[in-house]
């Protein structure tokens, strides 16, 4: 029986605005200008592979870990900032306070896991009147690595004390069906942001949805095989 949906944020929960190249962008111009080879990195990788690379390069030229913590520091500045901007500009997706209510009233636990910061996920949450509907919220901040590396999703299942094979992820995006795929956790994708449906299956979606407001129809209908079976 399902008993949990975590949902993404940007492109699932709220339309997905974020200038991610000009982001890009503007950290590899930074951490060029830090002397780190431009060669290093790429624009079509996220800010969270760039700052691997440069824990890694750092590593490998003897330098410590204070080097690290601040190159990371003023790369999540230039983040915070744009995803800020972002959150002061984005829309709510159609019909998400009613598919939160639903989900309540079937006495199922949620949660938001997103790579986003604390401070732009609940300014969003506040400004839409929704973070009453969430029983657990994991930021970026939260938690050593981000989707898609499992450890992200993880910390969501723990937050809701819900084991993974009663849970179902909702996301718009690969990584969140990839660290689905690696717990085993239902996937449901949605085309709603940055990743196409075919990416989607690609990266381990089980299900396709056009919409959040497909999602309480599916968990009833997902329950009643169970009880069925």
């Amino acid at each position: 029986m399902i008993r949990a949906i975590i949902f993404d944020l940007d492109g699932t929960i709220v339309v997905f605005n974020l200038d991610y190249k000009l982001v890009r962008a503007e950290v590899i111009q930074f951490l060029t200008k830090q002397g780190f080879p431009s060669s290093l990195f790429s624009m079509k990788e996220s800010v969270f592979s760039m700052l691997k690379k440069v824990e890694l390069y750092l590593k490998n030229k003897d330098k410590g870990e204070l080097d690290v913590a601040r190159v990371k520091e003023e790369v999540l500045l230039v983040v915070n900032r744009h995803e800020l901007e972002a959150a002061r500009t984005t829309s709510l997706m159609p019909g998400i306070p009613e598919m939160l209510k639903t989900l309540k009233k079937m006495k199922l636990k949620t949660a938001i896991f997103t790579v986003n910061a604390e401070k732009s996920t609940n300014y969003i949450l506040n400004r839409f009147r929704i973070k009453r509907f969430f029983d657990a919220i994991v930021p970026r901040d939260f938690v050593s690595a981000v989707k898609p590396d499992p450890v992200h999703l993880e910390a969501a299942l723990k937050a809701l004390n819900v084991e993974p094979e009663k849970a179902v992820v909702v996301g718009d995006s690969k990584w969140d069906m990839m660290c689905a795929r690696e717990l085993n956790v239902v996937a449901v994708g949605v085309a709603t942001g940055i990743s196409s449906p075919k990416e989607l299956m690609r990266a381990g979606a089980t299900y396709l949805a056009s919409s959040l407001t497909d999602i309480p129809s599916l968990i009833q209908q997902l329950n009643a095989q169970v009880k069925v079976a």
